[in-house]
């Protein structure tokens, strides 16, 4: 079976790397950006970064702050409309999967017309590219600096959605490490933690390849030995930079493999609860990962092996089952050990998002078949 292998054609990496953002955008004649972020970094005046960079070459831009955290279809209408009262030829993001997640909303639609949720019913649904996107990005989690996908909420029907298409591909991806130094020690967490469910789900996914095995593996081992560090200490620019490494492979694995029961669950948890998403997929993804590990035992023990569990004198289930433990160590550590319970989640939602998990796209990827019961028996173990 053949393969295709999406990610952005310039990816600028490193301490300051949004410094070369403004030079690259006047050699390709852009006029005009609409910059798509949240009212917080604004607040902190951390989007001054991008601004200021812009400005120095000429490149007019207008503001839109309204993201939310589970960004919605009507960001992303109200973001379409901005965008054409300003006239803009190029939309930039700035901050974390919220902020591009709504500008590859915002993009798509641009150029393809009609709704976003037009584009969620299938994948590559969209016929023409989407106007020029450019993802800042400011956190260590997400990947959705540089993926196919864009997760939306539909707030009137308490869902989340994801759009999978060829075009959400940005043209330019920006990780610039010193962007996220003043990240919250939760929020590196959580971004960090979904990081790593990107990497575990994208290796034992039905649509690995050895592509994505080897961005996956590497994810694991940079995320594993430097998120702690990184937590315990913001400051640390080396676990910085490996981590902003490890969830760009993370999401060069998931971008191309796909997902699992993880993420359509915890999509499900952020459309009814609003929870964090990072939050969700910490919470969840050990109970996944034993599900899974039934029939994946040996991918479960390479993770093992990555997440830096000495696995001597173990067979292969025991080896598989110490990297799920390091996996829940791990989050212990960071402090996204919690329980669905404490955040809200009620049992009388979970049979409503146990039957949309399994309508999620990301769940078509997952190696092990699950019955709406046994989705429901996961969220328990959750609770």
């Amino acid at each position: 079976m053949s393969t295709t292998f999406y990610m952005p054609p310039m990816s600028m990496m490193g301490p300051d790397a949004i410094k070369q953002l403004g030079s690259e955008l006047n050699a390709r004649n852009f006029h005009k950006a609409l910059i798509v972020t949240d009212k917080a970094l604004v607040d902190i005046k951390l989007v001054d970064r991008l601004t200021e960079e812009l400005s120095a070459h000429n490149i007019a831009f207008a503001i839109f702050d309204g993201v939310k955290p589970n960004p919605t279809e009507n960001n992303i209408e109200q973001g379409l409309k901005l965008l054409s009262a300003e006239d803009c030829d190029l939309v930039i993001s700035f901050g974390g999967g919220s902020s591009h997640d709504c500008a590859k909303g915002i993009a798509l639609v641009a150029t393809n017309g009609g709704h976003i949720r037009d584009y969620s019913k299938g994948v590559h649904l969209s016929t023409k590219p989407q106007l020029p996107l450019v993802t800042v990005n400011t956190t260590a989690g997400t990947a959705s600096e540089m993926t196919i996908f864009a997760i939306v909420t539909n707030e009137k029907d308490e869902t989340k959605y994801p759009v999978v298409d060829k075009n959400l591909t940005p043209i330019i991806a920006v990780n610039d490490s010193e962007l996220m130094v003043a990240m919250p020690k939760f929020l590196t967490a959580a971004t960090g933690m979904d990081a790593l469910t990107h990497a575990v789900e994208a290796y034992v996914s039905t649509a690995a390849t050895p592509i994505t095995d080897a961005s996956a593996i590497k994810a694991i081992e940079l995320i594993s030995s430097n998120l702690e560090a990184v937590v315990d200490n913001g400051e640390n620019r080396e676990a910085r930079d490996a981590m902003q490494y490890g969830e760009f492979l993370a999401g060069m694995a998931f971008s191309n493999a796909s997902l699992g029961y993880v993420h359509s669950m915890a999509h499900q948890l952020g459309g009814v609860y609003d929870l964090v998403h990072g939050l969700c997929n910490a919470i969840l993804l050990p109970h996944v990962s034993r599900f899974n590990a039934a029939l994946s035992t040996e991918r479960f023990a390479d993770i093992a092996k990555a997440m830096g569990v000495d696995s001597t004198g173990m067979n292969v289930a025991e080896a598989a089952e110490a990297g799920i433990l390091a996996i829940e160590a791990l989050s212990e550590s960071v402090g996204t050990a919690q329980k669905l319970s404490d955040l809200g989640v009620k049992q009388d939602k979970l049979e409503f998002m146990a039957i949309n998990a399994l309508n999620d796209a990301c769940s078509l990827t997952n190696p092990r078949k699950a019955s709406t019961e046994e989705i429901i028996n996961i969220f328990n173990q959750a609770m």
